[in-house]
């Protein structure tokens, strides 16, 4: 019992600054520039091996940019900025220098030519022809998109080698066209009718893709969904609402088995089960992302900007601006949390802009994280004195931190460490282990005895700030699963983390059955209207 409360006592205190900043997660401003510009801002990264039925030998790779989306966020809803470059990069040999990039450029257009779609307004002999204010002019549906009067389409280029000097070349659909078509988003359900008239729509615009030196095609989808990602936002701003640490004897059981009065699982909890994303989705045959390297490839998002804007004084549908210079690198992301409660605020544009391969100036964030220092200087005495102990520290001990270091930057040996290990942030993923089935999967992912998901990638059904509260107060210490055998990584010792076996909870559930079981994954997304 006495360990219990000095569990409960340390989540309840852990609880008032991490989640202060797991809140800033959950709505991706993660670095002060980038809260400037949403249509850049990438929200979660995924890479996992597809579990679609009959797609053995794919990965599957979702980047979610435009945080935040309220589905009623009318008259314009929310379109890609057409200046920018969106840019999903693989490394396949391990040296931090993305081997193919698949870059996503948009464009947006009206109706009618250009001129939008217009009626005619007055009396016979004073009539005009004027363009209607909205983005559609009556309902939409798979086949018939004549009354959209917004149209955005995309390019998709593959880049092999540096993605600045690299081989490009325009992909095409099986159909034979470079241009891709980005389904609009769920306004309502007057104009689609419902919501499987809205899925058979959007359904349409999954592209086979065919790619160079590569015997298979792939697929890509461009669109609205809902927003995936799960977490306890408006009781963390309350100066933590609620105690951290699971108050069932397991996750859902309903049976208030676990710590008196800690937080269960409830829908709830989720403060984004009502926030849409746009989400650019590839389905890529594993054969031809692995190279020369070990089946172990690494990835991230980024997206850029062009060096300059200049603002038009007589702006118009077509020419806001002017851009032009070098393209600049705004945004980038991988491993969820990492720029959000990792890096220091001085540093998080810093990291934004930087690539994998200078991730060495951020070394010390990881191995001498200050985030457990600050919660040690803050609440240690607090807990000693609340529990008559008397705790040298409440923060793990092990220096340098080299769970968090095979967490961060190198993967971990035999599961999704490269051949090559160049210390640098991105998602590793073994495309050698099999997927595991929606139905078995673990939200714990690697944790919950699940080599198959975080952080040997991530599935949109890993419940990363659950994952990331319990290894930064160092679980990695204690024994993990691994095939239902208890097993210590050798990367620290439990002595080194007094609190790393407690059930650190927000209690958001996530979990695979919130996911759909086929690409893009990701589910429809919400009507702004049901009505």
């Amino acid at each position: 019992m006495k360990r219990q409360l000095i569990t409960s006592a340390v989540c309840f205190t852990l609880a008032s600054t991490f989640m202060y900043q797991a809140a800033e997660a959950s709505s991706h401003r993660e670095a002060p520039n980038i809260t400037r510009y949403p249509t850049v801002d990438s929200t979660d990264f995924y890479l996992f091996n597809s579990y679609e039925t009959d797609r053995t030998g794919y990965v599957t790779i979702l980047a979610n940019y435009i945080p935040l989306q309220d589905a009623y966020g009318g008259p314009n809803y929310f379109a890609m900025d057409p200046a920018a470059a969106y840019n999903i990069h693989i490394d396949s040999d391990g040296d931090a220098i993305e081997d193919l990039t698949y870059q996503f450029k948009f464009t947006n257009s009206l109706a009618a030519n250009g001129e939008g779609i217009k009626l005619t307004i007055g009396p016979d002999g004073n009539q005009r022809q004027v363009a209607i204010p909205l983005k559609n002019a009556g309902g939409i549906a798979a086949g018939d998109s004549s009354a959209l009067n917004f149209i955005e389409t995309y390019n998709l280029t593959q880049i092999e080698g540096p993605v600045r000097s690299g081989t490009r070349t325009a992909l095409n659909s099986d159909m034979g066209s470079s241009t891709f078509t980005k389904p609009w988003d769920y306004i309502g359900d007057k104009t689609f009718s419902s919501t499987a008239d809205y899925q058979a729509y959007a359904d349409q615009y999954v592209y086979n893709v065919t790619l160079p030196n590569c015997s298979q095609p792939g697929r890509v989808f461009v669109g609205q969904r809902k927003d995936p990602f799960a977490v306890n936002l408006g009781e963390s701003f309350d100066l933590v609402n609620y105690v951290p640490v699971e108050g069932d004897s397991e996750p859902g059981a309903g049976d208030g088995g676990g710590f008196p009065g800690g937080i269960t699982q409830d829908v709830a909890n989720d403060d984004l089960r009502d926030k849409n994303v746009t989400t650019l989705a590839l389905e890529l045959p594993a054969s031809c992302l692995v190279g020369d390297g070990n089946g172990v490839i690494g990835a991230w998002t980024t997206a850029s900007l062009p060096q300059a804007r200049i603002q038009n004084p007589n702006a118009s549908f077509d020419k806001p601006e002017v851009n032009g210079g070098a393209m600049v690198q705004i945004s980038r992301l991988s491993a969820p949390l990492v720029n959000e409660v990792v890096i220091g605020l001085p540093d998080k544009d810093t990291f934004s802009t930087a690539a994998p391969t200078s991730d060495i100036q951020f070394a010390d964030y990881v191995t001498h994280p200050s985030f457990p220092a600050l919660l040690d200087l803050l609440f240690r005495d607090a807990v000693n004195a609340t529990l008559g102990t008397n705790f040298e520290t409440i923060a793990p001990t092990n220096f340098p931190r080299n769970d968090l270091v095979a967490a961060f930057l190198t993967g971990f040996a035999g599961v999704n460490q490269q051949a090559t290990v160049t210390p640098s942030e991105m998602l590793r993923l073994n495309t050698a282990i099999p997927a595991t089935p929606a139905a078995n999967q673990s939200p714990l992912g690697v944790i919950g005895d699940d080599l198959a998901g975080f952080p040997n990638g991530r599935r949109p059904g890993d419940d990363v700030v659950d994952i990331a509260l319990r290894v930064v107060m160092g679980r990695l210490c204690h024994e993990i699963p691994v095939g239902g055998a208890p097993t210590n990584l050798g990367l620290c010792q439990p002595e080194d983390a007094n609190v790393g076996t407690a059930p650190f909870t927000d209690g958001a559930p996530l979990s695979a059955s919130d996911i759909d079981e086929q690409f893009p994954y990701l589910r429809t997304p919400l009507a702004g209207s049901p009505n």
